[in-house]
């Protein structure tokens, strides 16, 4: 197996650890925005994992992984979450049921594909390989874009409005930093994602592992114990999507 075709092994076992640190932090804070951060991260180490294993063999529902929670929905729920964190109003309430029925959406419309598994090659990167596998004409693949845009847009917006709020207030610098590296890591999944589209998938392997580090990072930096003192934030509070 190729250095390359490693790395999504490596991107699961960090996606693992940072989504039960999220759901951690869910159980002790119960803030639905936790929630909707571990479900995408959840997803997102799930089609890490389908990709990793789509290198050594063909299995159907791996691919259904792969596709439906690696490349449709993650950074939608991932967006998602720093969108619950950041806004606290009711519209937001139906955008969680409107995201719900995508989600259940494109998961029947998967299920409802005939694959060509004839044109699945071992030891080849899926993403070189998905377009021949799926049906010519696949709905589903008209639904990702915009749960792709959805996501890049609140997560790379809120990672960067937060960091911009605690860099104004010149407080709390490790939350700068920390929602900084979550805006970058982001931005990086989204242009390797890209460039698998346009056909170059050998990239989205490294893209994926430097997302999952530079976000987990960013996490841990930013939900890191601040060593300002507690009267020099009271005043004034911002949301931070870690």
């Amino acid at each position: 197996m190729s250095l390359n075709n490693m790395l999504p092994f490596i991107s699961t076992a960090i996606m693992l650890l940072f989504t039960i640190s999220v759901f951690q932090r869910y159980a002790v804070r119960r803030n639905p925005a936790f929630l909707y951060w571990g479900i995408g991260l959840a997803m997102f180490g799930a089609g890490s994992f389908a990709e990793a294993f789509l290198v050594l063999k063909w299995n159907s529902a791996i691919f259904v992984v792969w596709y439906l929670f690696g490349a449709a929905l993650n950074a939608a729920w991932l967006g998602h979450g720093t969108l619950a964190l950041l806004v606290q109003k009711r519209w937001v309430t139906v955008l969680t049921v409107l995201l719900v029925i995508g989600s259940v959406i494109a998961g029947i419309m998967m299920l409802q594909l005939t694959l060509n598994s004839g044109a699945y090659e071992t030891g080849v990167a899926i993403s070189n390989t998905y377009r021949e596998i799926m049906p010519e004409g696949a709905k589903v693949r008209l639904t990702t874009p915009f749960f792709n845009i959805y996501g890049l847009i609140m997560l790379v917006g809120g990672a960067l409005y937060s960091a911009f709020l605690f860099w104004r207030k010149r407080v709390l610098p490790n939350r700068v930093i920390g929602n900084v590296l979550i805006a970058a890591g982001a931005l990086s999944i989204g242009f390797a994602s890209s460039l698998a589209r346009l056909g170059y998938g050998e990239y989205l392997y490294i893209g994926e592992l430097v997302a999952a580090v530079m976000m987990y990072s960013g996490f841990l930096m930013a939900a890191a114990p601040s060593k300002v003192p507690a009267k020099a934030t009271a005043p004034e509070k911002a949301p931070s999507p870690a």
